[in-house]
Order: structure tokens, then C-alpha cells, then sequence
């Protein structure tokens, strides 16, 4: 009942803006690139530029910015008639973004069409609001979130030995699969990167983010905002480039969700784009053959290995060229999982065969050990139809036993 009631707006009157005028902020070289402008393609003009106290559609007040990317900035913000704390995702403008624009909406209003109770619907991240920005140079999307804290990668990052704790990880699993399971039967939804040279959307460590349940870490986020402005960049233009500022460790953490549908698919033809980051890889994009929502599971269990131990599953590697070949990843995961039915290698039009003597080894022990590999075998199959449904998989028996 108490994370339902963070998510609707509180009745009453509207909070007041709150006066950003603190002069004393750290003033950064115009010579010294950003956050954004790190990014080798990047142009200033494609960004609308935020300044913290504007307030947008009458309604959310920005705060102070919580980070970046390629194609957009974001922002925690107030919303007013809602009084409560959200997050702004503001979109480089529609010119740059094309009909990329309109495909992460759509996916997020497609999820919240379905109307069926589901234990993984609140497991999927929730868009609140969604509308369009006039800025200098065109017009931004803006898209309205509950805030989250850190991603798992990150929460990974914590631990000094680059490793979840097996209580920590079947958490995070259970959840991660109940959304799956959500996005696979009843969104009909498949939550892939939509190309295997971009960085973005599949399912990693830091697309699974954690809620928080501590609200108090907003309000520690304006009072340092306020009495100790973030260090920005004074472009000659007008334009301003805020530091990025993390959130406090809230004290009551929320529930992990999985986020970032800007390159999901609909699963309702035959599939057969490149697409995944070259580590998480199934072997059916590698071959050229038909993919379905079963490059999910597959891209699950390479990222557990992430979590879990150190060090990718699969690399792809080539020594000789240095380089990644998708022979050399196809070679490793013979090395794991035998030779390839030969109805994949035929359905595929291309197969490469060469092999390598790697093996990998878990750090668990005994009975655990046994379990959590008879889990990982239910992910990494090479054929698809072998692969254990999301369903199946958040009743595991390894989960079940480390929750």
C-alpha cells in the first residue's frame, strides 16, 4: 500500500516552486568538455537546454540533473499538482531522433494498455506523463518517471569483490523474470537492443534499477541543490552543462524493475535483425536465423555470469585479430555446450566453427554449485525452443533456496 501511494498524486494544493538563486556554484572551463559533450557525435544544439528552477508545462520543476546519454539528459524534478518527486527523461529534439522518437512511447503505452493482474507488471518500470518541449532548435519528447535509485551494475560496484551475494542476486532474478514473463506473454514484448553496435537497451545490470521507498532523499537533494549549487558550464551561447549529483543511499530501498524499452520489440513476425551487444549474443543472431523472445533468456544468463563472477561468459575475442569475430564467440559457446544442432546451423545463413579449450567455472560450491548451473543450463541452450520460458524460471529452485 505504501509504494501504491508514492505513485498517485497527493490531494490538495499544489506545492510552490522553489527559488534556485544561490550564486555561489563552481563556474567549469569552457575548455573542459562534460558529461554530454564527452560524447563523440555530440551537438550541443540537439539537447534542450535545462536549467534548474524552470519549470515545464506548468507543472514539473527541475532540481538538479542525475545524468546523461547519447540521447538524452536526465533530471529530477517536482511535480507540483501531484506533489511528489519524479524523474524528467528529456529527449535530444525530434530532428536528431527521427522515428526513434515515437518507438519508446509506444512501447511504454502498449505495456499500459495491458489491463491483465500480473506479479511482474510492477517489476516493469512505469511511465507517468509523457509530452513535448519547445526548444531553441525543435522540440524535445519529455518522458515522466517514478525515480530510481541505482542500477544493479552499480549496486555490483559496491561490493569489493565485483560480485552479488546469492541472496542479493536471487532477488534481483525473481523480479528481473516476472517482468520478462509480463513483457513475454502478455505484452507480447521482446526487450532487446536494437543493434549489435549500439549500448543500449538489452538486458544488462545497469537496466535493472532500484526503487526507493525513502523520500527523504529528495528532499536532501534540493537542500544541497539550493545551499550548494551544482558545478555547471556557462556556454557562450546561453547554454548551461550541470554536473551530474547522485542521490543520497536512501534507507528503505524498493524493489528492482527493469527499464529502458527504446529498442523492444513487438513480437508479432519473424525477426531476423542484428541486434544484442556483442557479449550477450544468442547464437541464432549470430547465425542469421529467426530470433524470438528467447534472446531475452539467453541475454539473461550471459548477464547473470556478469553479475554473479568474474568476467563475461563469452568475450568473442579473436586473439589474432584482437578484435571480436563472430566465429570466435560461436567457438566458446561450443566449448560450453557442444556442437550445434545441425536444424539451427541450416535455419542460419551463416555458421562458423572454430574452437577454443576454455572452460568455465563457478565459485560456488556443493549442492548450490549444482543447482545453479542446472539454472544457467535452462537459459544457455543453443537451440531456443530448449530454453526455459521467463515463467518457469522465476520459480527456480536455485532462486527459490537463496531468497
Amino acid at each position: 500500500m505504501a509504494s501504491l501511494l508514492r505513485r498517485l498524486p497527493w490531494p490538495g494544493r499544489a506545492w510552490r516552486p522553489i527559488t534556485f538563486s544561490n550564486p555561489n556554484f563552481t563556474r567549469i572551463s569552457l575548455d573542459e568538455k562534460i558529461e554530454e559533450e564527452l560524447f563523440p557525435d555530440y551537438v550541443a544544439s540537439h539537447y534542450y537546454p535545462v536549467r534548474v528552477g524552470e519549470v515545464l508545462r506548468d507543472r514539473y520543476q527541475i532540481v538538479g540533473k542525475l545524468g546523461f546519454g547519447a540521447t538524452s539528459t536526465v533530471w529530477l524534478a517536482r511535480d507540483l499538482d501531484g506533489r511528489r518527486h519524479v524523474t524528467l527523461k528529456l529527449v535530444v529534439n525530434s530532428e536528431s531522433m527521427g522515428k526513434q522518437l515515437e518507438h519508446e512511447l509506444s512501447m511504454y503505452r502498449h505495456i499500459s494498455s495491458s489491463v491483465v493482474k500480473h506479479p511482474g507488471r510492477e517489476a516493469v518500470r512505469n511511465l507517468l506523463d509523457s509530452f513535448d518541449v519547445a526548444g531553441p532548435d525543435g522540440s524535445h519528447r519529455c518522458l515522466v518517471h517514478p525515480p530510481l535509485w541505482e542500477s544493479a551494475l552499480t549496486f555490483l560496484h559496491r561490493n569489493p569483490v565485483r560480485r552479488l551475494p546469492s541472496p542479493v542476486l536471487a532477488f534481483i532474478l525473481r523480479r528481473l523474470f516476472l517482468a520478462m514473463d509480463f513483457l513475454h506473454s502478455e505484452c507480447q514484448i521482446i526487450h532487446t537492443d536494437g543493434g549489435a553496435d549500439c549500448h543500449g537497451t538489452d538486458i544488462k545490470a545497469d537496466n535493472i534499477m532500484f526503487g526507493i521507498n525513502d523520500d527523504s532523499v529528495f528532499t536532501k537533494f534540493e537542500e544541497q541543490e539550493l545551499h550548494d549549487p551544482s558545478p555547471r558550464k556557462l556556454v557562450d551561447d546561453g547554454r548551461v552543462i550541470y554536473l551530474s549529483r547522485e542521490l543520497q543511499m536512501p534507507k528503505d530501498w524498493g524493489a528492482p524493475v527493469l527499464c529502458d524499452f527504446g529498442s523492444a520489440v513487438i513480437d508479432d513476425k519473424e525477426h531476423l535483425e542484428d541486434v544484442q551487444p556483442d557479449v550477450y549474443r544468442a547464437p541464432e543472431v549470430i547465425l542469421e536465423a529467426s530470433w524470438s523472445n528467447k534472446i531475452d533468456i539467453w541475454n539473461t544468463g550471459c548477464m547473470i555470469w556478469d553479475l554473479f563472477e568474474v568476467g563475461h561468459l563469452f568475450t568473442g575475442q579473436d586473439a589474432e585479430h584482437e578484435t571480436y569475430r563472430s566465429r570466435a564467440h560461436l567457438a566458446e559457446i561450443a566449448v560450453l555446450l557442444g556442437q550445434p544442432p545441425k536444424a539451427l546451423l541450416q535455419s542460419g545463413k551463416s555458421s562458423h566453427k572454430f574452437f577454443t579449450d576454455q572452460e568455465r567455472e563457478t565459485q560456488l560450491e556443493g549442492e548450490n554449485r549444482k543447482k545453479f548451473l542446472a539454472m544457467m543450463w535452462k537459459m544457455l541452450q543453443w537451440d531456443p525452443v530448449k530454453r526455459s520460458s521467463a515463467k518457469e524460471l522465476a520459480e527456480d529452485e536455485w532462486i527459490m533456496d537463496n531468497i
